[in-house]
């Protein structure tokens, strides 16, 4: 199955803003979670419907909902009714194909991101859809199944680590956000760090299976590169924007996540350069041994060119012959083809051709 783009043949000729999910079912029922926070108090639950967990928002604290399942289609719709949604965001949430973007409406600022996970094959990455939204008194969040992205965030709240059981809605955001590129982070650097051994092992061996592990890691670094890139953007882009639904006093943790994307992105561009330098390493190793051989053939067939030419001439069936009767001639034959064959052997050392 393909990974860089996913079946669309449900949503063929679907007006825009019909909501189809597009790719894999992956929970068999959908799940609601409620958290509302601040300084003082903390409560979790999980809750039937949109409604209900809107139902329990509480002014002046942080309402999160966490969504895990995007296959429950009337859920989704009641989403947007809810919460004022535009039907092509919630068309958008449903691709999980989509590309990372972000959309600041009227409302809300969305964010649609990727995480990227390191399958069972070290070599292979995958990848699930993270919906974010933010609102003016509530985070969103829609994943496609249930997962650990965000624990260390929700272990944060109930711990009242750090600020975030101080700060509002968007510092909640924010953390969710970073705790994603986070996670691009210390994946980037597993598989650099396999890439650099796999330099070190270029100059030690020709072994082919190389060439294979190279091309699979450069195929993985476009696969992140296409998660991590827009994303670095759209942070960009959210910086610049005046009407966002981020505080101006948050702005310094956004310029922090940018950073942070920034080196990310980057690390995937300076490894996916180093695996093409690799290939032409060992495209050139291969080609100079290559060359190294044809040089070792050429110098013996030269060297045995003349020899096989004065075999030839007295391998003739020719009755009147010079030096045919003579008493040494066997053994003057053997001289002068040893004296030749070390001449030019002697010659091409001399040379550095050997």
């Amino acid at each position: 199955m393909a990974r860089f783009l996913k079946d669309r043949s449900n949503a063929k000729g679907a007006v825009p803003g019909s909501l189809v999910l597009i790719g894999r079912q992956k929970m068999e029922q959908s799940e609601i979670q409620f958290i509302t926070y601040d300084k003082d108090e903390l409560l979790e639950e999980t809750v039937d419907s949109i409604a209900m967990a809107q139902q329990k928002f509480k002014e002046g604290k942080v309402n999160w909902i966490n969504i895990y399942g995007l296959h429950d289609l009337e859920m989704i719709k009641e989403l947007g009714e809810e919460f004022k949604l535009p039907s092509l965001l919630l068309e958008d949430m449903l691709n999980t194909d989509q590309s990372p973007k972000y959309e600041n409406g009227e409302h809300y600022d969305a964010f649609i991101m990727k995480i990227l996970l390191q399958g069972k094959d070290a070599y292979r990455i995958h990848a699930e859809q993270v919906t974010l939204i933010l609102g003016e008194n509530y985070v969103l969040t829609l994943q496609e199944q249930r997962a650990h992205f965000f624990e260390v965030v929700r272990e944060r709240i109930r711990k009242s680590k750090g600020r975030i059981r101080i700060s509002g809605n968007d510092y909640l955001a924010y953390a969710l956000m970073d705790a994603l590129a986070d996670n691009y982070s210390i994946l980037i650097e597993n598989i650099g760090r396999q890439v650099e051994d796999i330099e070190e092992r270029l100059f030690r061996t020709m072994d082919s299976k190389i060439v294979e592990e190279i091309y699979r890691f450069k195929t993985e670094l476009n696969f992140i590169r296409k998660a991590v890139r827009p994303m670095r953007e759209f942070i960009a882009t959210l910086l610049r924007t005046e009407d966002s639904f981020f505080q101006k006093k948050n702005f310094a943790f956004l310029k922090d996540l940018s950073d942070l994307t920034i080196q990310c992105a980057e690390a995937v561009e300076m490894y996916n350069s180093m695996t093409s330098d690799q290939l032409n390493i060992y495209n050139s190793n291969m080609s100079n041994r290559m060359n190294e051989v044809m040089k070792t053939l050429t110098i013996f067939a030269s060297i045995f060119i003349p020899l096989t030419f004065i075999a030839g001439i007295y391998g003739m069936n020719f009755e009147y012959m010079p030096e045919l009767k003579l008493k040494y001639s066997y053994l003057v034959f053997w001289i002068i083809i040893l004296i030749l064959g070390g001449g030019l052997l002697i010659y091409f050392k001399r040379k550095k051709w050997l």
